[in-house]
């Protein structure tokens, strides 16, 4: 998710590598603005995956194409991993003006947590047939742990920026700004699949509470942020065009909150004195979330055909149209199984359609746009803090900067 634009026909050297990474004056200049929110691009690949095996419903190939697609998710972060590493090390300056001085790209350190969350529980889930049980219950406490805390650092760690550091101008708000502060939420749902692997007692009870407190955080700071957010966007519109697509990150903290109460209900046993209550709550605090999630899906969607209609070009910011829809996805599923309703079950499945269309399109789209080298040029500057300032990169999740 990042602003950018196409660089001028005549621009010095933009012409030196035609075909692949034709757009950069040097190959090398793909690490020097490769942001944060490149792991959108990861959230959205390991969310198809997990949607798949989260569905109540059995289809032939579906566990494959889960397994294929969580593969496809664990290289992709590795890749970038390695390629932020060269970043974060040959580019230190630009690494410490995305953080410190540029709250548009600022935002999107909220992905990376969120991208390591996501493929450990596809790696759990859907990774024991491949690579055996000990090995993935292993890799996803390993991501698990290193996601949660590094969700727990931005989720506090943004903000604080935010209110002390970062210049962020009125009427600015953005939906980008749910980015970090949704991460330990994600932390919360998916922590309870290592629940079964934890030693019974202690271990298990804290984890099941510390995720109800993950849960809590972030459900309070969702809510001390919307607020803003939607002033915003009733009084000053949400520009660039590019922007549009995040409307969607709104969706993200309602499908992974119900996603949350359901995986958490789901380990109750370990504190059989509320177990009951959190299974009640499970029920009673996710469908009416569901239902506004459904309700902000149709305004998003709205918004962004209208956009569409009006030429709105690819942007990294087309990532959020994945990992939000995915988590209403898993959120209806966890309703479905646990209410038996039928038309739960169909809400998931075709949520799921929506996320596999909108994950082809813009993992065409990057590609193709990664190939030439015009997604790693600079963005141009736009207006308001959620915009990519002179050298931001690039949707979940969700945009400031959008490429």
């Amino acid at each position: 998710m990042g602003i950018t634009t196409a660089p001028a026909p005549d621009s010095p050297g933009r012409l030196a590598f035609p075909g692949l990474l034709g757009a950069l004056d040097r190959p090398g200049d793909l690490f020097r603005h490769l942001g944060p929110n490149w792991y959108a691009a990861v959230m959205g690949t390991a969310i198809v995956a997990n949607g798949a095996n989260a569905l109540p419903v059995s289809v032939p190939g579906l566990h494959a194409f889960a397994v294929c697609v969580w593969a496809l998710s664990l290289a992709m972060l590795a890749a970038l991993a390695a390629a932020r590493a060269v970043h974060l090390v040959r580019h230190r300056d630009v690494a410490a003006r995305h953080l410190l001085a540029e709250p548009g790209v600022a935002v999107f350190y909220g992905c990376p947590p969120m991208a390591l969350l996501a493929v450990g529980y596809g790696t759990i889930a859907l990774g024991p047939g491949v690579i055996g049980a000990e090995a993935a219950v292993a890799i996803d406490a390993v991501l698990w742990t290193a996601g949660t805390v590094y969700a727990v650092v931005v989720g506090f760690g943004i903000p604080y920026l935010m209110i002390t550091r970062h210049e962020v101008k009125p009427g600015t708000a953005s939906p980008t700004w749910l980015l970090p502060v949704v991460a330990p939420m994600v932390a919360a749902a998916l922590g309870p699949a290592l629940i079964p692997h934890l030693p019974p007692g202690q271990a298990r009870e804290t984890m099941l509470y510390g995720c109800y407190a993950l849960f809590g955080a972030s459900l309070a700071a969702t809510l001390v942020l919307l607020p803003g957010v939607w002033t915003r966007l009733a009084h000053d519109k949400l520009a660039p065009v590019t922007l549009t697509p995040t409307l969607f990150l709104v969706l993200g903290p309602l499908g992974q909150s119900t996603t949350a109460v359901n995986a958490l209900s789901d380990a109750a046993s370990v504190a059989p004195e509320y177990a009951a209550a959190m299974r009640a709550f499970a029920i009673l605090y996710g469908v009416p979330v569901m239902g506004f999630a459904l309700f902000w899906l149709a305004l998003a969607l709205m918004a962004n055909v209208r956009a569409l209609r009006n030429g709105m070009p690819f942007a990294m910011t087309w990532w959020a149209y994945t990992f939000p829809v995915g988590t209403c996805v898993t959120g209806a599923a966890g309703l479905s199984r646990h209410t038996g309703l039928d038309a739960l079950t169909g809400v998931a499945v075709a949520l799921y359609l929506l996320l596999v269309a909108a994950w082809a399109v813009a993992g065409a789209q990057t590609v193709r746009g990664a190939l030439t080298g015009r997604l790693f040029l600079p963005p141009a500057p736009a207006p308001g803090p959620a915009s990519a300032p002179a050298s931001a990169p690039a949707p979940a999740p969700v945009a400031a900067s959008a490429r």
